[in-house]
């Protein structure tokens, strides 16, 4: 009788020890998330805001980065799916190239839901959401505009993100959609940026290759480095006219500090206004020290909520609610916007009030 218990005992251990493995590697993660880098505060903001809200929506998930590397962001899906992961929720590091990835997790038959940038000339794609990128654009070029109402002759520096992102075209179409007619009526003179000449406005849906020819010529790569060694080229090249009060359309916030540490060195610059996005703690820094004009906030955590709860119909088998399309060239992606918001050294004490953001955590960002 004890050997037949203790045969028994060993037996249910066993069975156990294998459903804990198999419920370990597979039915243990339920959605996948594929972030571009921990290299950027931004990113491991979204990925403190996913794992909050999945788990608290009570379900798995796992979150790894592809840390600029598409052969990376291809692993770290490979590796999701043999978790036989649902959902695939995935930042693209390059919105072109990741179509081979998000390829593997349609033939797995897992929905993909695209985050913040939409991957480009692909099917396998199932929905997509995202700030209104071409709003945060139209945001930051608006600003340039009213700051300068009724100067004429103003510079104009322009840079952009990485050509490798799709949402970097949306912003700068966003930004010139307004800009442009500023610039024809002689508001503002274009500086560093040739290729822009005889290009008229542009809507959210403006031809890529018109685009990568400007975007090319004052892409930052979303690098500060890059960022602010175009900058010094830039004014290197500048005589006195094009530099004294100048406006900067710079894409994002880490590009803005470095582009802005650029034109402050330059004694020939007396003063500048300068866009950004993200809300980054340093950027917001930056804002309150005068050295950066505005940031356009895209709230991680709403966006993170939002994809929570599509991602809680897509495993209850229930259809999503979207409220727009985007054309990734190959098919209209459902689509789920969020609103942005503009912050200045004049909303910003409010929204640090509020409990937006924290005044400590933004004294000590570097």
């Amino acid at each position: 009788m004890k050997k037949a218990l203790a045969i028994l005992l060993a037996l249910t251990m066993v069975f156990a020890l294998a459903a804990c493995s198999k419920g370990g590697d597979s039915d243990e993660v339920q959605v996948g998330i594929v972030l571009p880098t921990k290299e950027e505060p931004r990113w491991l903001q979204d990925e403190a805001s996913f794992e909050a809200a999945l788990s608290d929506a009570g379900f798995t998930s796992e979150v790894l980065f592809s840390q600029g590397s598409s052969a990376t962001e291809l692993s770290n899906v490979e590796a999701l799916l043999e978790k036989n992961i649902k959902v695939l929720v995935i930042c693209a590091q390059d919105a072109a190239a990741a179509g081979a990835a998000v390829q593997k997790a349609k033939e797995a038959g897992v929905t993909v839901v695209c985050y913040d940038r939409l991957i480009t000339n692909t099917d396998a794609v199932d929905y997509y959401i995202t700030f209104n990128s071409f709003a945060v654009g139209v945001a930051q070029g608006q600003y340039l505009i009213d700051a300068y109402a009724g100067k004429t002759g103003v510079p104009l520096y322009l840079y952009s993100g990485a050509v490798t992102d799709n949402n970097a075209f949306i912003f700068f179409a966003g930004a010139w959609s307004v800009l442009s007619q500023a610039v024809a009526d002689g508001q503002f003179v274009v500086e560093n940026c040739p290729a822009i000449e005889g290009k008229g406005v542009m809507d959210a849906d403006a031809d890529h290759e018109a685009l990568s020819d400007i975007l090319g010529t004052i892409t930052t790569n979303w690098d500060f480095a890059t960022a602010k060694t175009l900058a010094e080229g830039n004014l290197v090249a500048a005589d006195a006219s094009a530099k004294g009060d100048v406006a900067i359309l710079a894409p994002n916030d880490g590009t803005a500090r470095a582009i802005a540490d650029a034109f402050t060195a330059d004694s020939a610059v007396t003063s500048y206004v300068i866009t950004g996005q993200d809300a980054e703690n340093a950027s917001l820094k930056y804002i309150q020290d005068g050295k950066q004009s505005m940031t356009v906030w895209k709230n991680t955590a709403t966006l993170a909520e939002t994809t929570c709860g599509l991602v809680a119909d897509l495993l209850n088998d229930k259809t999503p609610a979207t409220d727009a399309t985007y054309n990734n060239q190959t098919k209209d992606v459902p689509s789920v916007e969020q609103a942005v918001t503009v912050i200045t050294a004049e909303n910003l004490p409010d929204l640090i009030s509020a409990g937006n953001f924290s005044q400590s955590e933004i004294d000590a960002a570097q």
